[in-house]
């Protein structure tokens, strides 16, 4: 591995452990046993390290996000599709997690993050909205303004999960977390399904507690 890629993996290993606010370029060169002044001549300061990590962060959620705007997964999809999805989406959030446990600051601190995250925020809404499109049936009242406040809902869920789930439930592995997650997205479509909604909640808890088994062994 080139030594830029090593800078770049080892700074978010520790942003993601440690927290970026308590993760300085000193910290990385020591993780590396590098000298600072090698570190310097790849990256001058943490906040070129940062960049290049949004902007790995945002061009791999982007793609994600993408899939049910330009190819909607549709009402005929099982829900484990719509689980597997999710999963995916919340795995690359994940990865990336110490944006999320820290957005507030860093978006105050880096004014290029919060230009990107209002960008990847848009079309996040746009996928939660596409996804429930497809879910929730065509003729249920003021379809359209219930569209529009369940993907700002899913929106504003997804963003905050992780410090969300870590405060009430504490230490667990991410796998479990992130199936959580998924769980809470879901069953936020079914009260809009009419009368589906029993069975898909049923089928919600039934694919989680397969899962929440499986990755306990």
């Amino acid at each position: 591995m080139k030594t830029r890629e090593r800078i770049i993996a080892t700074a978010l290993a520790l942003f993601n452990e440690q927290g970026e606010a308590h993760t300085t370029a000193l910290d990385i060169a020591d993780e590396l046993d590098m000298s600072p002044g090698n570190l310097y001549y790849h990256f001058k300061g943490k906040e070129p390290i940062i960049d290049a990590l949004f902007d790995r962060f945002e061009a791999k959620i982007s793609a994600t996000l993408a899939a049910p705007i330009a190819a909607p997964l549709g009402q005929q999809d099982s829900i484990e599709n719509n689980w597997f999805y999710l999963f995916v989406l919340l795995e690359d959030m994940h990865d990336y997690r110490f944006i999320y446990n820290n957005l507030t600051d860093l978006i105050d601190r880096y004014t290029s993050i919060e230009r990107g995250f209002a960008r990847i925020l848009k079309l996040k809404r746009a996928a939660f909205y596409a996804l429930s499109d497809q879910l929730i049936p065509n003729n249920i009242e003021l379809r359209e303004q219930q569209l529009s406040a369940i993907a700002d809902n899913l929106s504003q869920t997804a963003t905050f999960w992780f410090t969300f789930d870590r405060l009430i439930h504490g230490p667990q592995p991410a796998e479990v977390g992130i199936h959580r997650g998924v769980l809470q997205l879901l069953t936020m479509i079914a009260p809009y399904l009419g009368s589906a909604q029993l069975q898909f909640y049923q089928d919600c808890e039934a694919i989680f507690d397969s899962l929440q088994r499986s990755s306990q062994r």
